[in-house]
């Protein structure tokens, strides 16, 4: 067996977490015991200490944040704590060779310090850019708690052996600001799970006795754009009648987009379903015409790899975007692209799809063979064993020097 490894997430519950459950599969399938520590689900994943398919998994209780930067420092530090206390037990009963941090927050280096120490190597897998993200919702100027955060992120860097990022844009930060050898490195993207993504036959009733549903799918936070969506759909709603939009996911603005959709007269346009099953995920898909990713152009987005695009490439859906540097890496000719932030094109693109029955099949092919080619999770998943293959040898030559 390689060795024992503990992954480390704060965001989101595993196997919630999409991208941390592959990785784990991915490692226990190559000979890795894997344990993780993450926070307890809300409908699911509630257990506080459960094994799944090999994976050992250690869950503490987390209120998420509302409001400002103080309430995130609060989850945060309560997070850290109970992280602290469960890796304190782990290691008490086996040490564990590589602890896998996944951020945000860019605090956990912390908590990996007592097992770096006695000998773990730390591998840091950049979810997002932390210092870019607090831009995205809270500020639009560099202030002292950017700069805090700048700080905690160069501290992670330096606490890390190896660096995962999730796209070259990621990537080069790491090497550049972080200061990280670029052999240090290594590209891991998110990519579907395409045997999940199975598509069903169409059911017309979900759209509501019109013609066309659209679709929008992820987190409803104040950086994910969901408010442009909803106008551009106020838009589009001055144009023609033929659609309904289903809006699945929650967030800390949900309640904000509600909203706006009622004051917009969408009421009878748009549904907001709340966090949905798998299976009705897969349900609105397969009946989709256009999918929407209205991240804005922001610090953030514009460098980021969307979740949201690779499962609806993986559903061969057409998808209508805004035109950020790594929405185009992602899906190419699987999505048009409207100016940054201009909801008026944005409608004018979803409205152009809807009445070109044979562009959005053609998008849809592409974005099957992209995810299923080049952006599979079989490319990305050799570059995670590469990236732990170089952990290990590293910590085999430093033991042989001791």
């Amino acid at each position: 067996m390689p060795g024992r490894a503990l992954v480390i997430v704060e965001n989101l519950s595993v196997p919630f977490d999409r991208r941390v459950w592959q990785e784990c599969q991915t490692l226990t399938g190559h000979g890795w015991e894997v344990e993780v520590i993450c926070p307890l689900g809300t409908k699911r994943d509630t257990e506080t200490e459960v094994v799944i398919d090999g994976v050992r998994i250690h869950r503490y209780p987390l209120e998420a944040a509302t409001g400002g930067p103080q309430g995130y420092l609060k989850e945060y530090g309560t997070a850290l704590r109970h992280t602290s206390r469960l890796l304190k037990r782990i290691q008490k009963r086996a040490p564990v060779d590589v602890v896998h941090l996944c951020n945000p927050p860019d605090l956990l280096f912390l908590a990996a310090l007592r097992a770096k120490v006695g000998g773990a190597r730390v591998v840091f897998d950049q979810h997002d850019l932390v210092p870019e993200l607090y831009l995205s919702r809270f500020r639009s100027k560099r202030d002292s708690l950017y700069w805090a955060m700048r700080a905690l992120e160069w501290a992670t860097y330096r606490t890390a052996d190896t660096v995962i990022a999730t796209n070259e844009s990621y990537r080069a930060v790491a090497t550049g600001r972080g200061r990280v050898p670029v052999e240090d490195t290594f590209v891991v993207r998110s990519a579907p799970a395409v045997e999940r993504f199975r598509r069903r036959a169409a059911e017309p009733a979900l759209a509501h006795g019109r013609e066309h549903l659209l679709c929008y799918l992820g987190v409803m936070g104040p950086q994910d754009g969901v408010d442009y969506a909803v106008r551009a759909l106020a838009d589009l709603a001055a144009r023609r009648d033929d659609w309904h939009a289903v809006f699945m996911g929650t967030g800390d603005a949900f309640d904000d987009v509600v909203a706006l959709s009622r004051s917009l007269g969408l009421d009878d346009r748009v549904t907001f379903t709340g966090r949905v099953s798998d299976e009705d995920v897969l349900r609105y898909l397969s009946t989709a015409s256009v999918c929407l990713a209205p991240d804005p152009r922001n610090p953030l987005n514009d460098v980021s790899t969307m979740n949201k695009i690779m499962e609806y490439m993986a559903m061969a859906r057409p998808v209508v975007s805004f035109d950020l540097v790594e929405a185009r890496v992602s899906a190419g000719d699987a999505a048009v692209y409207a100016r940054p932030n201009d909801v008026s094109e944005f409608a004018s693109l979803v409205s152009d799809l809807l009445d070109d029955p044979e562009r959005r099949a053609a998008m849809g092919e592409i974005g099957v063979e992209r995810v299923s080619g080049p952006l599979s999770w079989a490319n990305s998943e050799k570059e995670l064993l590469a990236a732990y293959e170089w952990v290990a040898r590293d910590r085999r030559a430093r033991v042989r020097d001791v």
